[in-house]
């Protein structure tokens, strides 16, 4: 198979279905997992097909029909759905024209594809595509245009030698007696980075947390010692003590008492 990704049903999407030929899909239609899939799942399974491949039923199953769907080109492949084998004919869709361009093909073609399909623009160049089509482009590829005398284009040193020694694919368009050269590469494939934790955080425990509170009280602590004493007065010291107000009665009593006495 085609499509390094794409294993199953399961995991076709309208992005890697363009990797994928028309032997390819008949070839997921005999996974393991099909029947299942098949039947909950066909009608989303086909739409996905559909967005990279012609697909159309054959209601006529007979020689003469079949003949006339090989002749454009196109596959017969059987496909089970629900129990029931159904006939459809099938074809890679091409891209040849800038409006079969999408952001989900455009990762699946080379450079030098891309400019034979703009150059079948009624060479235009860059500029005669629409907005909608550049942003398109500019999501896969790497664009520069110049446009020069056609003696001076090609000139050592210039912008033309720059680009092709880096691997840029050009395509030329002539306008008049200057030349639009358009350069075009494939950009990488941008790679997310994955957060990368240290061994000693993750394996650190509650009780780790608990140990540097009480390192970082003790350290608290023995900034103290460098307080003026001079600094602390008897409010530093006062207690909390509750005293119960019967036992305060009987003690005024008995200071009385002994007051008698003298």
């Amino acid at each position: 198979m085609t499509g390094k990704d794409t294993t199953s049903l399961r995991t076709l999407t309208k992005g890697n279905v363009w990797d994928l030929q028309e032997t390819d899909i008949v070839m997921l239609w005999e996974k393991p997992e099909k029947e299942d899939a098949i039947n909950e799942h066909a009608q989303h399974y086909l739409d996905i097909i559909r967005s990279a491949f012609d697909v159309e039923e054959i209601k006529i199953d007979k020689p003469e029909i079949l003949k006339k769907y090989e002749e454009r080109g196109m596959r017969i492949i059987t496909i089970p759905i629900k129990d029931k084998d159904q006939k459809w004919a099938i074809k890679k869709r091409p891209i040849n024209r800038v409006t079969d361009l999408t952001y989900e093909n455009i990762h699946h073609i080379s450079a030098a594809k891309l400019l034979e399909v703009i150059d079948r623009n009624f060479g235009g160049g860059w500029d005669s595509l629409n907005q909608g089509i550049k942003d398109i482009i500019l999501s896969g590829f790497d664009i520069s245009t110049t446009t020069l005398p056609k003696e001076r284009l090609r000139k050592p040193g210039g912008l033309y030698e720059i680009k092709v020694n880096d691997g840029f694919e050009v395509l030329e368009i002539e306008k008049g007696g200057w030349v639009e050269a358009i350069f075009a590469k494939v950009k990488p494939k941008a790679v997310t980075p994955k957060m990368k934790y240290d061994d000693d955080l993750l394996n650190k425990s509650d009780n780790d947390d608990d140990e540097e509170e009480i390192k970082d009280t003790y350290l608290d602590n023995e900034d103290d010692d460098d307080l003026d004493d001079d600094a602390l007065t008897a409010e530093s010291y006062r207690t909390t003590i509750e005293e119960d107000p019967d036992d305060l009665s009987l003690d005024a009593a008995a200071m009385a008492e002994d007051g008698d006495d003298y």
